[in-house]
């Protein structure tokens, strides 16, 4: 009895530990050329996680209503390597409209996103929003 007890206790914090998930919430984009911004809702999806496009807003911080891009997938397939670091997935560059393999770094508030093609890459930190 006492080891069925265990065997189930540790599978729940398992479970636990999973769906804790520090970098899940939404995030705030960097402003782009235009000075219009994004907010990115990240969350677990299957062993790694992902980000889709939550809203849009211009220079003047209006919400964009009908964004085109609303709902798509900014990024996915990132694996936690430990230490707030994220590898092995791909980001999607609205305006390039160009998917490259990504990587990010959570410290405290504030996701260090990269895209990169082999050595040379392209980053914004993103602020924490909820």
């Amino acid at each position: 009895m006492k080891k069925t007890f265990l065997a189930a206790a540790m599978a729940i914090s398992a479970a636990t530990t999973a769906f804790a998930e520090p970098v899940a919430g939404t995030w705030k984009t960097q402003p782009g050329d235009t000075g219009g911004y994004l907010h990115v809702k990240i969350a677990p999806c299957g062993n790694a996680v992902c980000g889709n496009i939550d809203k849009a807003f211009d220079a003047s911080g209006q919400a964009i209503a009908n964004y085109e891009h609303q709902g798509k997938k900014m990024l996915w397939d990132m694996s936690a390597d430990g230490g707030g670091a994220y590898s092995g997935g791909k980001i999607w560059a609205p305006d390039a409209d160009k998917t490259y393999k990504s990587k990010m770094t959570l410290k405290g508030n504030t996701l260090t996103v990269k895209g990169c093609v082999a050595i040379i890459c392209r980053g914004q930190d993103w602020t924490r929003i909820n």
